[in-house]
């Protein structure tokens, strides 16, 4: 079971718990309801 799962609130852009989210589908700062999982940023390293 993956443990570090973090959604961020699509209206004030604040980090949510995946603990809060299994409880309800809303934030707990706005109470706005569409929430999302931030991409995770790579770096490219070109090889020469």
């Amino acid at each position: 079971m993956i443990t570090n799962v973090v959604y961020k609130c699509f209206s004030c852009e604040k980090i949510i718990k995946q603990d809060y989210v299994k409880k309800k589908i809303r934030c707990p700062y706005c109470g706005y309801k569409i929430l999302y999982k931030p991409r995770t940023t790579t770096v490219k390293i070109l090889a020469r």
